[in-house]
Order: structure tokens, then C-alpha cells, then sequence
């Protein structure tokens, strides 16, 4: 009985796996489980080749069509720099220095002149450098004079010349020197390294300027 048994289950078993068998061809299922375990090669992706831009080509508008196209190479520009002053920068190439026996001596006759002037109205000697005429234009002025006599804040000071000409600079109070103004009237007056100038407070804000030429001994005119 046992032995029947398991003969007719076998016989089951074993026509429900052809059943299967048959039903898993008749879905292609064997082909498909295949195509799914191996892995497809990926295809590369085609790249087109950049050709060169022709800016020839580019549409351009009608305003500037009839114009020749620009070309975009390094250039040198020329820039206008406004209206021109009333004097040109001095050629710095063309310096002229003054000896120690020169500039000695111009500093000794405007120490005359100076002792020759009121000694209630304060006065100092400023001997010019190079500094003073050219390149940088800044005029430092004696630090005991600029503290006991000159304003505490920042001033315009005018600088009056042997001729009553005169010229506005601007005091910078901390530096205790003349900033801008001091470049025109160094140049009108062509003053040159080694000149000696005697400054003369002759009001709370204005110099009257002694200037002592080194190139023209015992001249003491403008």
C-alpha cells in the first residue's frame, strides 16, 4: 500500500514538473532569465568633433555692418587725461644737483637775508632737495616752527612770492608739510635742488617766500 502510494505521487510529481516545463518554454521565461544575468556591453557615447567658430559668420548689427570687424589683439591706448595743465612735469632724467660748496653757500646768504628781516615776524630757512622740485613734490617744513606757529588742523596756506604772486597750498597738519599747491608754485618759480628759500609767516596762513638761487650768486630776486 505504501508502495502505491508513492509510485502514484511520484507519477504527480513528476507530471506537474513537465507542466511546468512546458508553460516556462511557452513564456520564454528561460531566455529572458538569461538576457537578465548577462550584462550588455554599454555604447559609447559619440562625441561630434568642435569645428573652429568662424566669427566671420556671426550676424552683426546694422549700424556697425558696414564697419571693418574689430580686431581684438593687444592694442596700445591713448587715453585723453582732461584739459592740460599750465606746466609740464619736469624730465626727471634731467636733474641737475647742486654741490655741497653751492648749496652751502646759498644757505649761508639766505641766513643773511634772513637775519635782515622784522625778528618779531617768525621766519626759517628751507634749503631745496631734490624731493622738493621733483618726482614726490612735498615740502616738510621745520616740526618746532609748524607746532609753535602754523593751525593745529589741516589749512590752506598761501605762499606769496617776491612779485606778490600768490599761490594756494595745503597744510597737512600731522605730516607738518605742504601737499598739493606746493608742486605749481615749485615749478613756476623753477626752483632746482640746492635754491634756499627763507619763509616769512607774515600772517597766520600766509608765507611770504624769499627765494636764494644757487646758480646766481649774491642774487637774491625772483
Amino acid at each position: 500500500m505504501v508502495v502505491g502510494k508513492k509510485s502514484a505521487y511520484e507519477e504527480t510529481r513528476q507530471k506537474r514538473l513537465e507542466e511546468n516545463k512546458k508553460r516556462m518554454e511557452e513564456l520564454n521565461l528561460n531566455k529572458l532569465a538569461h538576457a537578465l544575468h548577462t550584462p550588455k556591453p554599454s555604447p559609447m557615447k559619440k562625441v561630434k568633433p568642435k569645428l573652429p567658430l568662424d566669427l566671420s559668420s556671426v550676424r552683426r548689427s546694422s549700424r556697425v555692418a558696414v564697419m571693418p570687424p574689430r580686431s581684438y589683439k593687444e592694442v596700445a591706448v591713448v587715453e585723453a587725461m582732461g584739459k592740460p595743465r599750465s606746466y609740464q612735469r619736469r624730465d626727471l632724467l634731467n636733474r641737475v644737483y647742486a654741490g655741497d660748496e653751492e648749496r652751502q653757500y646759498a644757505i649761508q646768504r639766505a641766513e643773511d637775508l634772513q637775519s635782515s628781516l622784522d625778528q618779531d615776524i617768525p621766519t626759517f630757512v628751507k634749503p631745496m632737495l631734490q624731493s622738493h622740485v621733483t618726482g614726490g613734490f612735498w615740502l616738510g617744513l621745520p616740526k618746532h616752527f609748524s607746532t609753535t606757529h602754523l593751525p593745529s588742523r589741516d589749512a590752506a596756506i598761501n605762499l606769496v612770492d617776491e612779485n606778490d604772486q600768490v599761490s594756494e597750498t595745503k597744510y597737512l597738519a600731522l605730516k607738518t608739510g605742504l601737499s598739493g599747491g606746493w608742486r605749481g608754485f615749485a615749478i613756476d618759480h623753477e626752483l632746482v635742488d640746492g635754491d634756499a628759500l627763507v619763509f616769512q609767516l607774515i600772517d597766520p596762513t600766509t608765507f611770504k617766500v624769499y627765494i636764494i638761487r644757487v646758480n646766481e650768486p649774491g642774487d637774491s630776486s625772483n
